[in-house]
């Protein structure tokens, strides 16, 4: 089984589309487990989720990688999946991600993005996101692995100490210790459509400088905010 987390915050307007994304996969239902973990959202998030999900409650650990961890700690899967409660999942994600774990001896997967809203500006800002993961990857540097599209093996992930509670950079950090325990594969195919609202509405310059910023402190900030952001 393949066990899916999505964090949420305040999501009322986003959840729906992204569970009924993956109510309509290619694998059967049973195959895979939706757990939500919300962070006492003020909104009808849960109220949303509930018939769409597995589970969902309230997280107890910190931030988004804290979220995920619960979320992690609950599942029945061998596989432990990740996503955002604002992207859209292809028809294939579970497929893909199970086909590449039975057929390559691998500890992490994760893929790639594209703007769920239209534009030039939104896409070439994916493109230059999309070409530095696959940079990294073929370099064995810096894996790039966003939170919105990536899947461990679940004792692996627990042996490396999952996701660290921190404001920014938890999705690219993780790799970095799950390398030392196997292979991090990038899958080009595994594509998924990625909200581009955070940039639309703070400005893409500002949101890269903010999440760098906070990375290059080691991952927490008093100065910079990221998280939990009220959008439009």
């Amino acid at each position: 089984m393949i066990s899916i987390i999505i964090p949420t915050f305040n999501e009322e307007a986003n959840i729906a589309r992204c569970l009924s994304s993956l109510a309509d996969q290619t694998v059967p239902r049973s195959t895979y487990e939706i757990i939500v973990v919300d962070g006492n959202s003020k909104d009808r998030t849960r109220e949303l989720a509930e018939p769409l999900a597995d589970s969902v409650f309230i997280q107890k650990s910190k931030k988004v990688g804290g979220a995920r961890n619960d979320g992690a700690m609950e599942s029945q899967g061998s596989i432990v999946a990740t996503t955002d409660a604002d992207c859209i999942l292809p028809r294939n994600w579970v497929e893909t991600i199970a086909r590449d774990f039975d057929r390559r001896d691998i500890v992490q997967l994760y893929g790639t993005v594209y703007p769920l809203e239209g534009g030039i500006k939104n896409h070439l800002s994916l493109v230059g996101a999309n070409t530095f993961s696959r940079l990294g990857y073929h370099t064995r540097t810096i894996y790039f692995t966003l939170g919105c599209n990536t899947a461990f093996d679940r004792e692996a992930f627990i042996e490396a100490g999952m996701y660290r509670c921190i404001d920014a950079g938890d999705d690219l950090e993780i790799a970095q210790r799950m390398r030392k325990l196997g292979r991090v594969m990038l899958d080009p195919s595994l594509r998924v459509g990625f909200s581009m609202r955070r940039y639309q509405q703070f400005g893409t310059i500002k949101s890269v400088y903010e999440w760098l910023a906070i990375v290059a402190s080691g991952g927490d900030s008093a100065k910079a905010t990221y998280s939990k952001r009220t959008y439009k």
